[in-house]
């Protein structure tokens, strides 16, 4: 009897946890991974070698290294020029370490870059004075409010994919998505920032003003912004390359600003952090890429799954909320489940679906999706939060559950409230 493509996700999987849990090195877990999907997915060895090649040798990969380098360098380069420590006392002058500590990420989160959670991690530990707050909780709270604007900020390439594959416009998605980010930024306060002790606000007129801490990120938002609306033929080279010419225009003006010495310079560019990350990174698009490939009998892994739970009779909604889910989880990114599984919770509608029912089934599948993404030991900021912390990855994803839970049974109030009728 053949072993269910669902089993073979979910074991690949375990196997990136259980590895990892005992000998210390995501690189290699992530390789046994992908080695056993491989072949449990039936691939030749030469088809494992092609398909691995071609996914390490493509363009975007490149320029998805090139983003990780370059957001650690960014990041390294304001705290070296005192940028970092600048913008803790200035959101802390105003605010409770209660709020500086989800406020911060969230700042970051803007940023619609992969391993985003790696520049705001060091901004979480500055406001733990004394490092009195858990390390698993402040990788928690990193991790979840770095993320909160994923279901509505309009520059974020899985919503822009989103809006692509269900027909939908990007305002309609970020009016869709509001609802969902307030649910999130309540979740994450009731079961992570509930936890945290508040010191005393102490009122202080800083030296330098907000906005313009912040300014390297608003460079980076908006050079992505002018490139993809006004020079969209950039965008068509690679998806990242807009992410990478606002990174480098930040680090530019940065400099320029605030001067760093060649020396300083050295130390960023010699770091291993960036390469150990790119390897992490590589091996992890290497891994989505067999999730995403054809089987040998031609037919896509992610189109199998769908079968085998179509074959056992589940019902439509869901099937709506699984396999956005399955997909999120063993992607670990949102531009790759929106691709793998929107298409197929659209295609469920049938003919001529309804607004009202296309709303609905996209906001249901990808909540379940990103949900998936979240909790997916191959999500690539909680990669970087647990390394920073260092903290364990099994005990992060295990006490994220009653977060994951709490949204996914709004997401599906939320959508049946669309389905009976409010928004028709």
């Amino acid at each position: 009897m053949a072993v269910p493509v669902i089993i073979k996700i979910i074991v690949s999987l375990g196997i990136i946890l259980v590895v990892n849990k005992l000998i210390k090195n995501l690189a290699l877990s992530v390789l046994a991974g992908t080695i056993s999907i491989a072949f449990w997915s039936g691939h030749s060895l030469m088809t494992i070698m092609d398909i691995s090649w071609r996914e390490f040798y493509s363009l975007d990969n490149a320029m998805l290294s090139a983003i990780i380098i370059l957001v650690i360098w960014l990041s390294s380069q304001m705290a070296a020029a005192g940028v970092m420590g600048d913008l803790v006392e200035s959101i802390k002058a105003k605010v409770s370490t209660k709020g500086s500590i989800a406020i911060l990420p969230a700042i970051i989160g803007l940023l619609p870059m992969p391993g985003g959670a790696l520049f705001s991690a060091p901004l979480v530990d500055d406001c733990d004075e004394g490092a009195k707050i858990d390390p698993v909780l402040k990788t928690k709270i990193n991790y979840w409010f770095r993320h909160i604007w994923e279901y509505t900020w309009p520059l974020y390439p899985g919503l822009i994919l989103t809006s692509d594959i269900s027909g939908l416009e990007i305002w309609q998605l970020f009016l869709l998505g509001l609802p969902m980010t307030a649910a999130a930024s309540l979740v994450g306060y009731f079961f992570l920032l509930k936890q945290v002790k508040n010191t005393d606000i102490v009122k202080k007129e800083t030296g330098t003003k907000l906005f313009k801490l912040v300014s390297p990120i608003i460079i980076v938002v908006l050079v992505y912004t002018v490139i993809v609306i006004f020079l969209p033929n950039i965008s068509q080279i690679s998806k990242y390359m807009p992410m990478s010419l606002g990174l480098v225009c930040a680090i530019i003006l940065l400099q320029i600003e605030r001067p760093l010495k060649i020396q300083t310079w050295k130390k960023i560019i010699i770091s291993k952090k960036p390469v150990i990350m790119v390897l992490i990174v590589v091996l992890v698009r290497i891994y989505g890429a067999f999730i995403e490939a054809r089987l040998p009998d031609g037919i896509l892994l992610m189109d199998q799954m769908r079968l085998e739970l179509d074959h056992l009779g589940i019902p439509i909604i869901a099937l709506i909320m699984i396999i956005p889910f399955i997909s999120g989880l063993t992607t670990g990114i949102t531009v790759g489940f929106a691709g793998a599984s929107i298409p197929i919770a659209i295609s469920l509608l049938g003919s001529d679906p309804a607004l009202y029912q296309i709303l609905s089934t996209v906001s249901l599948a990808f909540s379940f999706g990103f949900m998936g993404v979240m909790m997916s030991p191959v999500h690539i900021c909680l990669i970087v939060t647990n390394d920073h912390f260092k903290t364990s990855m099994a005990k992060s994803l295990g006490s994220l559950f009653p977060l994951i839970v709490s949204m996914l049974i709004f997401s599906l109030i939320y959508s049946q409230i669309i389905i009976k009728g409010v928004f028709q």
